[in-house]
C-alpha cells in the first residue's frame, strides 16, 4: 500500500491561511503572503523535490481551484510535476474539473483508502477542511510541516478546535533553512482504520 503525505506551511501560532499570497477565497485576510519573506533557494529545492516524489495529488475544492487557475501549462519543475500526476478533488459539489487528469472524490473515507492502494505517494497541499476529514478517518501517514518564524494572531488554523486527537513521531532531525523556515517530518501514529484509544495518546513510560 502507498502512503498519504500532508504538506503544510504554518506560522508559529498554527495559521495556514493564504501563505503564498492573496486569493479570491481569502479576500479580506490582511496577512496574505506571510510565507514569502522567508523563502530561499535551498528550501525551494526541497519543496520541489518533495513535489516530484509524489505520483498523485489530493486537494480540497478551494485549493484545487487556486491550483487550477495557476499551474496548468506552467513549464517549471513544479508545473510539470503537477501536470503529469492524477489530481483528485474532494468535494460533494460540482467542481470544474478542467485540469487534465482530474477526478472528483465524494466519499473521503472510502475513496482515499483506494487511492493509497493505487499510488505510491499521494500528496495533499493546503486543503484545511479536507485535512480534518483525513485525520478523522485515520488516513494520514506523514505530516510535513514547514514552520515559519512569524505569529499572526488570526486566520485559519492547522488544528482548530475539535480536531481529532492524534499522536506523531518525528522521523528525521528537524532541518532549518537560511531564510528562517524549519522543516519537521512526522509519522502519524493512528493512520489505521480503527479509532485510537484514549490511552494511546499518552507517551510510553
Amino acid at each position: 500500500m502507498g502512503e498519504l503525505h500532508v504538506n503544510m506551511h504554518v506560522t508559529l501560532d498554527g495559521v495556514i491561511q493564504a501563505n503564498g499570497g492573496p486569493t479570491q477565497q481569502d479576500a479580506g485576510f490582511e496577512y496574505a503572503g506571510w510565507e514569502t519573506p522567508y523563502g530561499d533557494p535551498e528550501a525551494g529545492e526541497r519543496i520541489i523535490a518533495d513535489i516530484e516524489a509524489s505520483d498523485a495529488l489530493l486537494l480540497g475544492r478551494t485549493t484545487y481551484d487556486i491550483f487550477r487557475d495557476y499551474w496548468p501549462g506552467r513549464t517549471d519543475r513544479i508545473g510539470r510535476a503537477f501536470d503529469r500526476v492524477p489530481k483528485y478533488v474532494a468535494s460533494r459539489g460540482t467542481p470544474e474539473l478542467s485540469w487534465d487528469a482530474s477526478t472528483q472524490v465524494t466519499d473521503v473515507g472510502r475513496e482515499v483508502r483506494g487511492l493509497r492502494e493505487r499510488h505510491h505517494q499521494v500528496h495533499t497541499w493546503g486543503s484545511a477542511n479536507l485535512l480534518q476529514a483525513l485525520f478523522r478517518e485515520a488516513l494520514v501517514d506523514q505530516l510535513n510541516l514547514w514552520v515559519y518564524p512569524v505569529v499572526l494572531g488570526t486566520g485559519k488554523k492547522l488544528f482548530p478546535e475539535d480536531t481529532t486527537a492524534n499522536r506523531f513521531e518525528l522521523v528525521e532531525p528537524p532541518h532549518s533553512y537560511p531564510g528562517g523556515a524549519l522543516l519537521l517530518r512526522y509519522r502519524c501514529l493512528n493512520s489505521r482504520p480503527e479509532a485510537m484509544a484514549h490511552d494511546d495518546l499518552l507517551p510510553e513510560s
